[in-house]
């Protein structure tokens, strides 16, 4: 599961049990978060949770960072059976915005927010399973 966390809404993303495939699940608000998990984490099963990883161009931690390391920390403890893999979330939103406009989403549909976040969890984990991928290869 990949998770774009933000201060007001968090978007969420999931693939196959062949991990093939990133799908978007689901833009929570990040006050619901933890509820979220909890219910989804009833149901189904999770191997992995992939955060992104706020940086600014220079490597530094962006502004945002401030808020995610914490919430890092919080899903460690409150899942420590299920291990978290940090991975580069820079452009993610902005890459995500210009998918919606090559995939013909009206303009009004581009304004969703919580539609970017989506998009943006879809990114980060389709960005963790190729590198994953790829490291696999160079063994």
């Amino acid at each position: 599961m990949a998770i774009d966390y933000g201060r007001k809404r968090t978007g969420l993303a999931v693939t196959d049990e062949l991990q093939l495939i990133a799908t978007g699940l689901a833009t929570v608000e990040t006050h619901r978060l933890a509820a979220y998990l909890d219910e989804y984490l009833r149901k189904e099963s999770v191997e992995l949770f992939v955060v992104g990883e706020a940086k600014h161009l220079d490597n530094t931690p962006s502004e945002s960072a401030r808020f995610i390391e914490p919430f890092v920390a919080t899903l460690r403890k409150r899942y420590p059976s299920i291990p978290v893999e940090r991975i580069d979330e820079r452009f993610t939103s902005k890459i995500a915005f210009q998918a919606m406009i090559d995939g013909g989403l009206s303009r009004k549909q581009r304004q969703n927010k919580g539609l970017i976040d989506t998009v943006s969890a879809v990114l980060i984990l389709q960005n963790y399973m190729q590198k994953k991928e790829y490291e696999t290869k160079r063994q």
